[in-house]
């Protein structure tokens, strides 16, 4: 005998009720969801301290080895542009993790506000970046066949390294100043690019924030996209002294 058609209504009813509609259908609750889709972030950002990790190392071993070529790329580096690029960064740190609150305490248009805010102040940091690489592009400081040594072999013909006092360096010292471009451009270059990749996830969130979702219950992935972010964040704070910081002091 089948069952009755109030029998099966209400079976579905019982069902919606027991599994939200932002629960995927494998997995038995909300909580085994929360913890496997936590683990799988916390897995890759795991992946990414290592991956920026390597990068690091590499600076550190041929700073320690071309040291006076280091120092003269270093003060080609805009500090003002750096610093205002950090206070930028440290900004959104505190609107994502504003907008982590206001979904946790189902505040909508705070969310919607607070992801708006990061965003935008993600497309300065990217815009002051481009005005960055725009500087180096036109100093020919970009590795390659093009790139200029005028500026480490006659620091008076270089604003930069003229402020900084720096001395002429020897040719075969000058020519390791590209070593310096070559990390300086793969380690914000990636850092860029993590931060394009988490802007266009922001737009999304963004999108479905204003339809309501995350201020539900369901806060995983506004909690999740902030300790990306965060983490992109702090890989600044990291690039930011290395590269922009250390040796800013004339005459070395």
């Amino acid at each position: 005998m089948s069952d009755s058609p109030a029998i099966v209504h209400g079976a579905h009813e019982s069902a919606h009720h027991e599994h939200p509609p932002y629960q995927r259908h494998h997995f038995e609750n909300v909580e085994q969801q929360a913890d496997a889709a936590g683990f799988a972030m916390w897995l890759f950002l795991l992946t990414e301290v290592m991956f920026f990790g390597g990068l690091f190392t590499a600076y550190l071993i041929y700073r320690n080895w071309y040291y006076p070529a280091f120092v003269a790329g270093s003060h080609q580096l805009n500090i003002f542009w750096g610093t205002l690029n950090t206070a930028v960064l440290i900004t959104s740190s505190f609107t994502m993790a504003m907008g982590v609150w206001c979904a946790e305490t189902h505040k909508k248009k705070g969310l919607v506000l607070c992801l708006i805010l990061t965003f935008i102040l993600g497309l300065g940091f990217l815009g002051i970046k481009t005005i960055e690489y725009s500087e180096k592009i036109e100093k020919h400081h970009v590795p390659g066949f093009h790139y200029s040594l005028q500026s480490f072999l006659d620091p008076d013909s270089d604003p930069e390294a003229k402020a900084a006092g720096d001395k002429p360096l020897p040719l075969d010292m000058a020519r390791h100043t590209e070593v310096y471009f070559s990390l300086y451009f793969a380690m914000t270059g990636m850092h860029a690019l993590h931060m394009i990749i988490g802007i266009v996830i922001l737009f999304w969130l963004l999108y479905k924030a204003q339809q309501g979702a995350y201020t539900d219950g369901y806060v995983q992935p506004i909690e999740y996209f902030g300790l990306y972010w965060h983490f992109v964040d702090i890989v600044w704070i990291f690039l930011f002294p290395l590269l922009y910081l250390i040796n800013r002091h004339p005459g070395r």
